[in-house]
């Protein structure tokens, strides 16, 4: 890609920005290549940004919005928005919508998360808002009383439930349990996690004349990235918003960008508009493939080795990582493998941990709940949505170190397996 937004983008951010402007000091003025650039570091990336100091924002924050995108509770990562960048991201969001299926005169519960940092909730709202589309907003939130939800749905007769897809499958399996079914949902529409079979199903038997559609493709740290496509009864596939923001599918091992179909690859976004917390070939963290690459139409195939996507949960590789080190002070393991797992209807994150051959088993399973107390302190948000059904618990595998996935290319450890797509 060339393109004068590029040039203009990188001048600005060398400007302002003394993380980009360390990041990018062997360039050249006036680069207009994006794949000149190098990618974004994670761990360089956030280690340049805290809540009271960042050397990544090109100016102060005056006057917006923040968010927590991840993290532990020792470090938070958080994002920052102008009131500008916000409304806009929330008007470009909304025009997607009537592709979802949102018609005038729909009557949308909004089941998403709210407070405590979250944005999935604020944000429904602010793209409802300012979709071209005139529907009734009803703000229930994800932390309602499932009773009360059932009965709101009901005395406002709504019409799309927009929450995630694990809060909608709690949400079904209570509307099945006590009244059966609410057939007058017509439209549900999810975000933050994949669909899956059985999940579909059970929506399937809760609300029988329910389409199940994809409000966008978007995350906290990258922002908006994609909308639905019209007519297109395949979930995963999104459209990008262009010209603002560009996606990049690269070869997860050579790194070389991607154009043809069918060909998976790393997501990587960046956007041209958004200025205070620049996001400039940043991975996604997802795995994809073009359906249509000049009509800039991809398909989303699971998760790559940025984070792990549990349910609606983010945890972070090297957190993990991280997190395993710290706990093992008999040295036990060797090596880490995170793995995805899809069971019963909800997610599952599993430690494959490589350890000693020989019998160690009081030790290994000392240490398996200890790694589960360390997460549940540490990322509590996991341990919440565990406890309410809606992931199941940490699991620790022990294998021997000839059992870990490794790529048959390479032979290099395959640091996340998604078994969720096979």
């Amino acid at each position: 890609m060339n393109d004068r937004s590029i040039a203009d983008l990188v001048r600005y951010v060398r400007t302002h920005s003394p993380f980009y402007r360390e990041l990018y000091a062997g360039l050249p003025e006036g680069t207009t290549e994006l794949t000149a650039l190098p990618l974004i570091d994670h761990a360089a990336y956030w280690g340049a940004h805290g809540i009271e100091e960042s050397r990544l924002l090109t100016g102060p924050h005056g006057d917006g919005i923040v968010f927590k995108t991840g993290g532990t509770t020792g470090k938070p990562r958080v994002s920052m928005y102008t009131r500008d960048e916000w409304r806009e991201m929330s008007r470009r969001f909304g025009d997607g919508l009537p592709a979802a299926g949102l018609r005038d005169g729909d009557r949308v519960a909004n089941l998403f998360y709210a407070g405590e940092l979250y944005s999935s909730f604020v944000f429904t709202l602010n793209l409802l808002q300012e979709a071209p589309v005139a529907a009734v907003q009803l703000p229930i939130g994800g932390a309602a009383p499932l009773d009360y939800v059932i009965g709101t749905l009901r005395d406002f007769t709504a019409t799309v439930l927009a929450a995630p897809p694990t809060s909608l499958c709690r949400l079904a399996r209570e509307v099945i349990d006590t009244v059966g079914t609410l057939a007058h949902i017509r439209l549900v529409l999810f975000s933050g996690e994949a669909f899956y079979g059985d999940q579909l199903e059970l929506l399937a038997t809760a609300f029988p004349g329910a389409e199940v559609r994809s409000i966008g493709y978007a995350s906290v740290d990258a922002g908006i990235l994609a909308g639905p496509v019209a007519g297109e009864s395949d979930t995963r596939i999104h459209q990008v918003f262009t010209p603002d923001k560009v996606i990049e599918l690269l070869d997860p091992e050579t790194g070389e960008p991607i154009e043809e179909a069918g060909r998976p690859g790393r997501v990587v976004a960046t956007d041209l508009a958004r200025r205070l917390m620049p996001v400039i070939r940043y991975p996604v963290g997802d795995l994809a493939e073009w359906v249509d690459f000049p009509q800039r139409r991809f398909r989303l195939l699971g998760r790559s080795e940025e984070g792990a996507r549990v349910g609606p949960v983010t945890v972070y590789l090297e957190d993990l990582r991280a997190l395993v080190e710290s706990t093992d002070e008999a040295g036990l393991v060797a090596e880490v493998q995170v793995v995805l797992r899809h069971r019963e209807e909800r997610d599952e994150l599993v430690l494959r941990l490589a350890g000693p051959a020989e019998d160690a088993g009081q030790a290994k399973a000392a240490l398996a709940d200890a790694l589960a107390a360390r997460l549940a302190q540490t990322r509590p948000m996991f341990a919440d949505h565990a406890d309410r059904g809606l992931i199941h618990p940490l699991a620790v595998e022990w294998v021997g170190p000839g059992a870990l996935a490794i790529n048959p290319r390479t032979g290099k450890l395959v640091r996340l397996v998604d078994e969720r797509m096979d």
